[in-house]
């Protein structure tokens, strides 16, 4: 059964967290950030199928390659992204979305409004960025 949302409908603080409406909320945010980013990967196919053409002058050849390496390695980060959306729906349908993976504790709403694939807390992910650092720099 899916949960029919107002069009207007912002999770709050106010309701229970991670209540029947907000993982609705975030499942359909989820769906429509991944069919923009299929939306645009057909696009970018669809541009470089009609961009196979020769360029006479070298440097029109060379701007272009660059030009769809640059492409092709969004494409890829997006579709590395698309495979973090996947599982970010998984952790809604088995209710552990939304909770760190670190601590188990509830991660803000604006960091999921604003990162639906947050995995961690905000503090959780200072800490791990911190750690990141430090055995970068060793």
């Amino acid at each position: 059964m899916t949960l029919v949302l107002e069009a207007d409908y912002r999770p709050t603080d106010t309701e229970p967290f991670m209540n029947e409406r907000q993982r609705e909320y975030f499942r359909k945010k989820l769906l429509a950030w991944k069919d923009d980013i299929l939306r645009e990967a057909k696009e970018t196919l669809q541009n470089l199928q009609d961009e196979n053409q020769n360029h006479p002058d070298i440097a029109d050849r060379a701007s272009s390659e660059t030009d769809r390496a640059i492409e092709l390695r969004a494409r890829d980060r997006q579709r590395k992204l698309i495979a973090k959306i996947d599982a970010a729906i998984s952790r809604i349908d088995d209710n552990t979305y939304g909770f760190c993976e670190e601590t188990g504790e509830p991660i803000s709403l604006k960091r999921l409004e604003a990162r639906p694939i947050a995995t961690l807390s905000l503090e959780a992910q200072e800490r791990h960025e911190r750690r990141e650092r430090v055995y970068r720099d060793e």
